[in-house]
C-alpha cells in the first residue's frame, strides 16, 4: 500500500480493520509520525488513540484473565461461595454444575448458566447449608458433615444436582440414621404384648429404661415386670394391673392410671406429676406396702384411692387431689401436702410428722387428726 501521508495511512487501516485509526507505532513501541521513517516489510502497529501495548503484556494479560476467568462465585440462597471452574468440573463431570461450567462448544450437553446478581454471582434457588459439604466433596472427595446437618437434606441436594458420588456415600448413612430413630421410637401395645407372650413366666420380663410415651396398656395383666427408669409419659393404664411391678424413677406424668391395681408396687421417686389415678388400689391383703417414697404427685388426682398403708415418705402432693381416700396407716412423714385436698379421706393413725400442711384441706374427714400425728 503505497500512501503520500500518514492521514492516508491511517485512513487505509481504518477502512481495513474497520476502526478509527489514530496512531502508528513500531513493534518496538515508537510511535510513527513521519512517512520517511516507515521501511519496506516493516510491521506497523494501529491504534484507536490508546498507548502501545507490547505482545509479552498482551499475553500477560491475557493470562491474567484467564485466570481471573477461573473463579467463580455462587449465589445459593443468598449466601455467596468462591470456588474454581475446575473444582465444580473435574471430579464429578457429569453433575448439573460441571455442565453449568464446563467451557466448550457441546451446547446440546452443556447447561446455560444461572441469572447473575447485581454483583456478578451466579443464582442457585437452594439451600446454602446442604450445598457447603457437597462442594468441599468436590474440593477434597471427603463428605464431612457436622452434627448439625441432617444427611438426608445434603443427601436430596445431592440427587438434584446429580453429584453421583456423593449420593452413594449418604445413602446408606441415611438409612443407618432412620435404623437409629426406629430403635428409639416407642414401643407399642403390640411391642409389648410379643414380649409378654414370648418370654417363658419362670423369667423376669424387663422394660427397664424402655421408652413407653403415650402407649395403651389399659387392662393388661403387667404383674411383677421391671419397669425402672422406662418412659411412660402419656400412657393409658387405666384398669392395668401393676401390681409387684419396679416403677423406680420411671415417668408416669400425664398418665392415666384411673382404676389401676398397684399392691405392693414399688415407685420410689417416680415421676406422677399431674397422673390421674382416680380409683386406684394400693392396699395388699398379705400386708405388703406400696413403696412410693420421694414420689412426684403434684397435681395428681387419687381421689377415691385406697392407699392404706402406703409409704410416701418425703412425697410432693402439692395441689394434689387427694378426696375420700383411705389412708389409714399410711406414712405421710415430710411429705409436701401444701394446697392438698384431703377433704373426706380416712387418715387413721396415719404418719404425718414433719408434713407440709400449709393450706391443706381436712374437710369432713372420717376420723379425727390427732395432734401427735404431726408434730415435728
Amino acid at each position: 500500500m503505497v500512501t503520500h501521508s500518514i492521514d492516508e495511512l491511517l485512513t487505509a487501516a481504518s477502512l481495513k480493520f474497520e476502526i478509527v485509526a489514530k496512531r502508528l507505532f513500531t513493534p518496538q513501541g515508537g510511535e510513527i509520525e513521519d512517512l520517511k521513517l516507515i521501511r519496506d516489510d516493516d510491521v506497523l502497529y494501529v491504534s484507536i488513540g490508546e498507548d502501545f501495548i507490547s505482545k509479552k503484556l498482551s499475553e500477560e494479560q491475557g493470562l491474567l484473565n484467564t485466570k481471573k476467568s477461573e473463579w467463580l462465585t455462587l449465589n445459593v440462597g443468598g449466601k455467596y461461595f468462591v470456588t474454581t471452574r475446575s473444582t465444580l468440573t473435574n471430579k464429578e463431570p457429569m453433575s448439573m454444575l460441571a455442565r453449568m461450567f464446563t467451557q466448550g462448544e457441546d451446547t446440546e450437553w452443556r447447561i446455560q448458566p444461572s441469572e447473575r446478581d447485581e454483583n456478578g454471582a451466579f443464582l442457585i434457588d437452594r439451600s446454602p447449608t446442604y450445598f457447603e459439604p457437597l462442594l468441599n466433596y468436590l474440593r477434597h472427595g471427603q463428605l464431612i458433615l457436622d452434627s448439625n446437618i441432617n444427611a438426608a437434606g445434603v443427601l436430596e441436594e445431592a440427587r438434584f444436582y446429580g453429584i453421583e458420588g456423593a449420593v452413594d456415600i449418604l445413602e446408606p448413612m441415611v438409612a443407618g440414621f432412620g435404623a437409629v430413630e426406629n430403635e428409639t421410637a416407642p414401643l407399642t401395645r403390640r411391642d409389648v404384648l410379643k414380649a409378654i407372650l414370648s418370654t417363658p413366666t419362670t423369667q423376669e420380663l424387663r422394660f427397664q429404661g424402655v421408652n413407653l410415651a403415650g402407649a395403651d396398656l389399659s387392662r393388661l395383666d403387667l404383674r411383677n415386670i421391671n419397669f425402672k427408669y422406662a418412659n411412660l409419659h402419656g400412657c393409658l393404664l387405666f384398669g392395668t394391673n401393676l401390681s409387684g411391678c419396679n416403677l423406680e424413677r420411671a415417668d408416669l406424668s400425664g398418665s392415666n392410671m384411673e382404676g389401676a391395681q398397684l399392691l405392693s408396687v414399688k415407685m420410689l421417686c417416680a415421676n406422677l406429676e399431674a397422673a390421674n389415678l382416680q380409683g386406684c388400689n394400693f392396699e395388699d391383703p398379705c400386708g405388703l406396702r406400696a413403696n412410693m417414697e420421694g414420689v412426684n404427685l403434684k397435681g395428681a388426682n387419687l381421689e377415691g384411692s385406697n392407699m392404706a398403708g402406703v409409704n410416701l415418705r418425703v412425697a410432693t402432693l402439692k395441689n394434689a387431689k387427694l378426696k375420700n381416700c383411705d389412708l389409714r396407716t399410711a406414712v405421710l412423714a415430710g411429705a409436701d401436702l401444701e394446697c392438698c385436698d384431703l377433704s373426706g379421706s380416712d387418715l387413721h393413725e396415719a404418719n404425718l410428722r414433719g408434713a407440709n400442711l400449709k393450706d391443706a384441706a381436712f374437710e369432713l374427714m372420717l376420723t379425727p387428726l390427732h395432734m401427735s400425728q404431726t408434730v415435728r
